[in-house]
């Protein structure tokens, strides 16, 4: 998935790891093309017509087995927070799907950038998920106010299946009921809301208590991130 993603007054920005991905997506294409072609034509005309065209159907193996992730905002996310573990699972040759409680374009409560919130999260399923990503900024108390989303992430966390939160991301855990006894962190001024829950926090950049991966604020993204990316490889 590329990110729809606009962007006021930075009209220079380096998009060059999407711009990568386009490139190789667009190479990879073309060279199945001229393989299915060539294929073609060096058939010898046997057979009927549908079973030589079944011949040189060739699938997206790649695609396939491809892990997919869900990430879970809405309005006034945290732009790093989402932006962030996109692109550097989308660089992994994964695929990504934004979810909300509603389809359509959301803002950052700290810039300008906004996102396209793809799939609302009453039409897709855990099963259809390799992990959930919950990025912070305001959008974590909106969404805990959404029975549909709140039993979405308490049934994917409790699949067992990798659910990595950062920042004020652990509030939708919390509402879940799923943190008591469990070993987290986030942004310090949560920690009392998670430890009413039940919660161990913790204060630390990186924090993984089975399937939970937590971090604190931007500034933990990158082994965050890469975080998410090995409990993933682990899990399949």
């Amino acid at each position: 998935m590329i990110v729809d993603v606009k962007i006021n007054g930075f009209d220079n920005f380096n998009f060059k790891p999407i711009i990568l991905i386009i490139m190789k997506r667009i190479i990879l294409n073309a060279f199945c093309m001229l393989s299915i072609v060539l294929f073609a034509a060096g058939c010898t005309g046997s057979g009927s017509s549908e079973e030589r065209r079944s011949e040189v159907i060739v699938p997206d193996v790649q695609a396939v087995n491809r892990p997919h992730v869900a990430v879970l905002l809405t309005e006034g996310f945290q732009d790093a927070e989402a932006y962030m573990p996109i692109g550097y699972l989308e660089n992994k040759d994964m695929d990504i799907t934004v979810i909300g409680p509603e389809t359509g374009r959301v803002k950052a409560y700290n810039s300008d950038f906004e996102i396209v919130v793809q799939k609302k999260v009453g039409e897709v399923s855990v099963d259809e998920f390799d992990a959930l990503v919950l990025p912070g900024g305001r959008a974590p108390a909106a969404l805990r106010e959404d029975p549909t989303v709140v039993e979405f992430a308490k049934n994917f966390f409790n699949s067992g299946k990798p659910v990595a939160a950062i920042c004020h991301g652990p509030q939708v855990l919390a509402r879940a009921g799923v943190l008591k006894d469990v070993t987290t962190t986030a942004v310090g001024s949560i920690r009392g809301e998670l430890e009413e829950v039940g919660a161990n926090y913790v204060d630390e950049a990186l924090v993984i208590d089975g399937n939970l991966i937590t971090s604190r604020v931007p500034g933990d993204l990158p082994v965050f991130s890469k975080a998410i990316e090995e409990a993933i490889k682990k899990a399949r």
